[in-house]
């Protein structure tokens, strides 16, 4: 390969599906315009792969995790790599798996999807696939587990003005909150239903306010909106805005990222850190 190479991943938003993918329902999910940008200068004379990245110390020890595993199923030149990120980490963005594509990208090649998929196996055990799927692809799809992802049709200004707004870090990992739906699958079968449903209504009529609308009530069926989320959706449909979670949510704590559309910004209570989309 190249003496330097610099390659990118998008996060990405899950419009509908969430949970409900892992099950063989159908799930739509969109590239963000934040990404994980990844620069790697060969240098023979290192010896090893070096890490150039000041963040928390969980997440460089993962994109160290990330880097030894790269290195360990496939033939990598020494040197160093230099992380830039702009995706909310820890928020249900798909962060982890932009780190997994954009290093593997930047070690392998762009055509590296078979390595980068035994990363992410590796690392996010129980993933349904859709992250990897929208943020591989970089445009928005429709997935359904076990099948080659759709791309599809939506307005390029879908999410023009929508709002992110960060509910705070939940107290459960990802795969915990996987594992508890998986262990409810029969007693969650409506709300799972219903979920799988909202992506179809949203291809159909594209009324992405009532798809999100509906698409909420289902995801607190599941359990998986703590308190805080809730009160915050509520507030914005009392608005006229609608709003869901975006990733797996919590039980308890913060929920990450809800997606808000059809409410301004002046309306968000200060507490919650808040974005707005281009």
């Amino acid at each position: 390969m190249e003496n330097n190479r610099t390659t990118s991943a998008p996060g990405k938003i899950i419009l509908t599906g969430e949970y409900a993918v892992l099950f063989g329902y159908p799930g739509i999910a969109i590239p963000t315009p934040f990404c994980v940008t990844a620069h790697f200068k060969q240098d023979p004379m290192i010896g090893d792969i070096v890490l150039n990245w000041d963040a928390e110390e969980e997440w460089v020890k993962y994109v160290e995790d990330i880097i030894n595993l790269c290195v360990s199923i496939g033939s990598v030149s020494p040197g160093t790599i230099t992380i830039e990120n702009t995706i909310p980490l820890n928020k249900g963005m798909g962060s982890s798996t932009a780190f997994v594509i954009a290093i593997a990208r930047c070690l392998f090649g762009q055509d590296c999807e078979e390595q980068a998929v035994m990363v992410e196996d590796t690392l996010n055990p129980g993933h349904s696939g859709i992250d990897f799927a929208a943020i591989w692809n970089g445009e928005p799809i429709k997935f359904i587990k076990d099948k080659v992802p759709e791309f599809v049709d939506l307005p390029s200004d879908i999410l023009d003005g929508a709002l992110l707004i960060d509910t705070g870090k939940p107290d459960q990992q990802t795969p915990e909150l996987i594992k508890w739906i998986r262990s409810r699958k029969q007693e969650l079968e409506d709300p799972l239903k219903i979920i799988g449903e909202c992506s179809k209504k949203l291809q159909q009529s594209g009324d992405l306010a009532a798809v999100i609308r509906e698409h909420n009530t289902a995801q607190q069926s599941l359990g998986i909106v703590s308190d805080k989320g809730k009160e915050l959706i509520t507030k914005i449909e009392q608005e006229g805005g609608s709003a869901k979670v975006v990733g797996a949510g919590g039980r308890t704590g913060g929920s990450g990222m809800v997606l808000a559309i059809n409410i301004d910004a002046s309306k968000i209570p200060d507490e919650f850190p808040t974005i707005v989309l281009p």
